[in-house]
């Protein structure tokens, strides 16, 4: 398999050391990365593909059974009948609505991928029930702070909140916990060690403002993190939190206190 990356880097929006760790296993298991590379041109001739794409100022050719472009959604917004009714769009052609997700149209309301925001399943469930509650008259709630993303590679990469970057961006004051399955008993009977648990914690309060995970079961480890954003929480509320033993989870644990360097299962360096 061949991916070409039009960007400098693979995963844009996850954790930068994470997605490089990922790319580094992608590699190992045969995935060829070319990256800030263009693609031009796809010919199909007798079942067969040529994808002609540049690279500075380089040519490439690559021919392939099959080419997956996996970029540039859009709103499936066309064909609702919609437009029919009345109601507005913005210019990427998504529903406009306001916090209770009422559009301009009376008895009309939007969610989901038709409204701006990430195109993610769970985000639009959740949009769902509150936006009924809401319609309801009951106090409905939804933190786009707290919506995990997931790709869902092996390992698979998930995150929720801010990224390391991100904080450095806004200028907050912030500490790093991280831990590697390498050193979870689960993982090493697993044989499946490859991996990390990170955290960002702001400095001052221990709020968690964002964890990310690199392993095989990160889209499931990652809501317990979702969980203590929502609430607000500490990392250090996850550090003293008893996790049962052998699991993956404990990882999840051991990066939240090695946010104060105190991690039991690796030197705090």
């Amino acid at each position: 398999m061949t991916i070409l990356e039009f960007l400098p880097r693979i995963a844009v929006g996850f954790d930068l050391e994470l997605s490089n760790l990922l790319q580094r296993s992608l590699t190992a298991q045969g995935i060829t990365f070319h990256l800030e590379t263009e693609v031009t041109a796809v010919k199909i001739d007798n079942s067969r593909v040529t994808a002609t794409a540049t690279k500075g100022k380089e040519e490439l050719k690559f021919d392939a059974d099959k080419v997956l472009v996996s970029v540039g959604r859009r709103p499936f917004s066309e064909g609702l009948g919609a437009e029919k009714a009345g109601v507005e769009f913005d210019e990427k052609k998504r529903i406009k609505i306001d916090k209770h997700f009422r559009t301009n149209i009376e008895g009309i309301y939007a969610i989901g991928d038709v409204i701006a925001g990430p195109m993610l399943a769970h985000k639009a469930e959740d949009e769902g029930i509150v936006c009924v509650e809401r319609i309801a008259g009951k106090d409905g709630h939804i933190n786009y702070d707290a919506i995990a993303g997931i790709i869902y590679t092996n390992p698979e990469l998930a995150g929720v909140g801010l990224t390391e970057d991100q904080a450095k961006e806004k200028g907050i004051d912030y500490r790093v916990g991280k831990f590697p399955f390498r050193a979870n008993s689960r993982a090493l009977c697993n044989e499946d060690v490859d991996g990390v648990v990170k955290f960002v914690a702001e400095a001052k309060t221990d709020r968690v403002l964002g964890a990310h995970i690199l392993q095989h079961a990160a889209s499931e480890l990652i809501a317990e993190a979702v969980s203590v954003i929502e609430f607000g929480g500490s990392s250090e509320d996850i550090a003293r939190t008893c996790h049962s033993h052998p699991t993956l989870s404990e990882a999840v644990k051991e990066a939240a206190m090695n946010v104060e360097k105190r991690a039991l299962h690796i030197l705090n360096r």
